[in-house]
């Protein structure tokens, strides 16, 4: 196994657009909202400057097929709400981080960045529910190109 690679860092509060999507495939759902929501809102999707954060929401069921995505698309006071995605507040919070490359990898990256979280000096963070996925490149690539930041919520030391 290689020896991954875990940067604690500070996520600032945000002010986001949210959008959710559901069935067997929600995170290609909850990108198209949120990608017709920047197209109404004037916002540009350009990925070396705009980063959006997903999580599972509800997270699988065993025995489904079906789970739910929402993708967070930082804003400024500025925007408002276009239904169905609404603006929320990310209060911000400590987490521990990882990098990787390739969809394939993300099961295997998150267990991995847990285990990190138990061995280390840290404890699983109670001020925020879950953990954050980002992703840095367009969905039109090939999956397999994509590079991800796992975020796993950690207090104390």
């Amino acid at each position: 196994m290689r020896q991954l690679e875990v940067q604690i860092v500070e996520l600032p509060a945000m002010r986001v657009a949210s959008a959710l999507g559901f069935g067997t495939e929600p995170e290609m759902q909850a990108s198209g909202i949120i990608n017709e929501f920047a197209k109404k809102a004037g916002i540009e999707l350009d990925f070396t400057t705009v980063r959006m954060y997903g999580f599972d929401n509800p997270t699988p069921s065993p025995g489904s097929p079906n789970y739910g995505y929402e993708f967070w698309l930082p804003v400024d006071e500025s925007v408002q709400g276009i239904a169905p995605v609404e603006i929320k507040h990310f209060a911000g919070g400590t987490f521990a981080t990882t990098r990787f490359t390739g969809l394939s990898n993300i099961g295997r990256v998150w267990k991995e960045l847990a285990a990190w979280v138990e061995e280390s000096p840290y404890s699983f963070g109670s001020q925020y529910g879950h953990g954050l996925e980002k992703n840095d490149t367009p969905f039109e690539q090939d999956p397999e190109k994509w590079t991800f930041d796992l975020y796993i919520p950690v207090s104390g030391v």
